[in-house]
């Protein structure tokens, strides 16, 4: 049990329909593809969990879906790419939209920028069996974030600041996701 303090949020997360084209970049989702979205959201947001965790003077929000949610996707991507992508989209976008629920400002900047791992925060997220990985300050969940709370600034003060083309003013602002790497050849 860490020393810093674990609050449970309540969050309810709302289904824009533009914000989630734009991220998954489709024009055009039929019926079929938006009811068997919208099941995925009601179900996942069921099992999305959100706190407060307080160490010390610094207050993080982390969001975070469950594992099982990862092979869900890794499974769907497996079959039907297509159908993977679009729940791998609409899972980071339940992410996404819990934490400009709670936090505007981030969804204003486009960044919820992610804090230094501290000892005290490694060891309050370990509660939840989350954990940062070893080659890269971010979570072993691909479908999480942390970040302050409440808002104290976008990029300026990220910790991936020096991994991500945003953050260093590239013209690409996609950040690849933790679980997507390329294999690393020996």
């Amino acid at each position: 049990m860490s020393a810093c303090n674990l609050e449970k949020l309540d969050v309810d997360p709302c289904f824009d329909m533009v914000g989630f084209m734009e991220l998954s970049q489709e024009s055009r989702l039929d019926g079929k593809v938006m009811d068997r979205l919208g099941t995925l959201w009601e179900e996942w947001h069921k099992k999305l969990s959100v706190y407060k965790v307080t160490c010390g003077k610094i207050a993080y929000l982390v969001a975070w879906l469950p594992e099982e949610v990862e092979t869900y996707v890794d499974e769907t991507w497996d079959k039907t790419p297509s159908e993977g992508y679009l729940s791998n989209s609409l899972a980071q976008y339940l992410i996404m939209q819990s934490v400009n629920a709670l936090l505007p400002q981030v969804e204003t900047v486009g960044c919820a920028p992610a804090p230094r791992p501290t000892e005290s925060l490694k060891e309050a997220l370990q509660d939840f069996e989350l954990r940062y990985r070893e080659d890269l300050a971010v979570l072993n969940r691909r479908f999480a974030v942390v970040t302050f709370y409440p808002f104290r600034g976008g990029c300026e003060i990220c910790h991936l600041q020096a991994h991500c083309p945003k953050g260093n003013g590239e013209t690409g602002t996609s950040v690849l996701l933790p679980g997507y790497e390329a294999p690393q050849e020996s």
